[in-house]
């Protein structure tokens, strides 16, 4: 697994893949636009952005003169989805839980040292305290629930590496003394099971459980969030157990 906090080497393609990640936000762009966003000279952007798209990876606007995302992106997003495969086989099972358990649902896969929420699903008939905006979007492995469920199950020089940097926190409950977080990895392992208790947000509390393959790596989690109101403490083991027997009929067939 590839660390996003490795060394950074080339400082040319760190400038070209920091130019491409400005389209996440915003399409079209040009020059001026990335070029005082990002702090860049504009030839330097200039002679970046006509490279990119020279190679397909952006393409540019004959009336704008300003660009998009090209072609070639498409395929190399394909290609990495396909790791994921294992979203359309956990589709139907996060959509039950959503529905069982009347809370919002999400499937979650690792990436670096965060978590990337691929897929939410929403309870029908209901209006739930958050959207699916968390989809496609990405959060820190150490304060959410579906991260924690995922690291408990690292390999050990991953957790070691991960816990050797200073850990954020969303709130006051946040996890981010190392030892205290090793503890808390040990009892999620026990359990099978991880909780975030107001950690991600102060009035929110999820539960998670991760998703291995058939080798034992991490492949995602699958997790419920809602109010602490209506994840009550004496709730926890009962939602823990329909989304353990969700989990293991997506691990049984991937």
């Amino acid at each position: 697994m590839t660390s996003d906090k490795g060394e950074i080497k080339i400082k040319s393609l760190q400038k070209a893949l920091t130019i491409l990640d400005c389209f996440a936000e915003k399409q079209p762009l040009g020059v001026t636009e990335i070029s005082e966003k990002l702090g860049l000279y504009k030839s330097n952007t200039y002679d970046i952005l006509t490279t990119l798209n020279a190679m397909g990876y952006l393409e540019k606007s004959s009336e704008s003169s300003k660009y998009y995302l090209g072609k070639k992106l498409v395929r190399l997003g394909r290609l990495a989805a396909d790791r994921y495969s294992f979203r359309n086989i956990a589709a139907p099972y996060l959509h039950m839980v959503a529905n069982e358990v009347g809370e919002i649902a999400h499937l979650t896969v690792p990436i670096g040292y965060q978590l990337y929420y691929i897929d939410t699903a929403v309870p029908v008939g209901t209006r739930p305290y958050v959207s699916d905006a968390l989809r496609n979007s990405y959060d820190n492995l150490n304060c959410t629930g579906s991260g924690k469920a995922m690291l408990s199950r690292m390999p050990e020089e991953f957790i070691n590496e991960y816990l050797s940097s200073p850990l954020s926190a969303k709130t006051e409950k946040t996890i981010i003394e190392p030892d205290k977080m090793r503890d808390e990895l040990a009892v999620i392992r026990a359990r099978g099971y991880s909780v975030d208790d107001e950690e991600y947000a102060i009035g929110l509390r999820c539960v998670a459980v991760p998703i291995l393959s058939f080798d034992g790596s991490v492949l995602g989690a699958m997790s419920v969030s809602g109010p602490t109101a209506h994840l009550a403490e004496a709730k926890i083991p009962e939602l823990a157990k329909i989304l353990t027997n969700c989990v293991h009929e997506i691990e049984r067939n991937l």
